[in-house]
């Protein structure tokens, strides 16, 4: 069976099982010093005490205005960034810096232009010291599951947006990620190519263990894919609601026409319009 027909059976037996959890999570950033002379730097609250728990192998999208934290929590959670309050935690270890069981994809495909598609994919375990025979037959098998068997001696130049996401999305399967997250990764592309990866993405998701957390703005899109929603409030952002999600899997395109799925959009779109913050605040350090 897989999991994209075995997930919600198991899924109370996930749901106690943390993979990531946020205590009380905030982020401040400076934005300009004061005027005459001062110390206190003047900072902008951009995430405000941000609780939530993400189970082992569930799915999750971020949903929010722009501006309003999406992509700094993520950062978080990759250990690109440090809380200034609070902690995060993955599989029950905090996070103190980047992983290599945690990876993340980006929506700019961060793509090396002088490598071809297998040395693309291949690279982060050639960093690892991993045998290149080893290396070569693991990059080809997920260069495989993502459809490019063809391409693999292409350059990124060679290869359109969607496949150049493809690329992105093997090369972080690379090293068997437990978690892996996803920064809009689909919203440089058309709508027609963006459906394609979205099946992609849960054919790959129903068939391995890995735990999502994806960030978009698109509503419809965070329904699609999710298990959960987390909708962001406008800055100083947190997340004012945590939304289950109905439609069992496996999902097909044509969910989104009906009432139930209209019904949920309308009830997210209301959330995102509920509880902005003040903005700006300041705070000494």
């Amino acid at each position: 069976m897989s999991r994209d027909n075995a997930a919600l059976a198991q899924r109370g037996d996930v749901s106690g099982r943390a993979m990531v959890e946020y205590a009380n999570v905030s982020k401040f950033f400076a934005v300009r010093e004061q005027a005459g002379g001062k110390d206190e730097p003047e900072l902008m609250v951009a995430l405000d005490r941000v609780n939530a728990t993400i189970g082992k192998g569930e799915l999750i999208t971020l949903l929010g205005p722009s501006g309003c934290g999406k992509t700094t929590l993520l950062r978080l959670t990759a250990g690109l960034l440090s809380p200034d309050e609070g902690r995060i935690t993955i599989d029950g270890s905090p996070v103190t810096g980047p992983r290599k069981d945690a990876c993340v994809v980006f929506q700019n495909f961060g793509l090396l232009p002088w490598r071809t598609v297998l040395g693309n994919v291949e690279f982060p375990l050639e960093i690892d010291g991993v045998a290149i025979g080893e290396r070569r037959e693991r990059a080809r098998h997920f260069i495989d599951l993502v459809g490019l068997r063809a391409f693999a001696g292409h350059y990124p130049h060679e290869l359109s947006g969607g496949m150049q996401q493809r690329v992105g999305i093997a090369r972080a399967l690379m090293r068997k990620p437990i978690l892996i997250l996803m920064d809009e990764p689909f919203g440089a592309l058309d709508a027609q190519t963006r459906g394609d990866m979205q099946e992609l993405l849960l054919k790959i998701w129903g068939e391995s263990a890995s735990t999502i957390l994806f960030v978009t703005h698109d509503v419809d899109e965070a329904i699609y894919l999710a298990d959960r929603i987390y909708v962001l409030c406008a800055r100083p952002g947190t997340i004012i609601e945590d939304v289950p999600v109905p439609f069992g899997r496996p999902r097909d395109q044509s969910m989104k026409q009906s009432q139930q799925f209209h019904e949920l959009q309308q009830h997210v779109l209301a959330c995102l319009k509920r509880g902005p913050g003040q903005g700006q605040v300041r705070v000494s350090v």
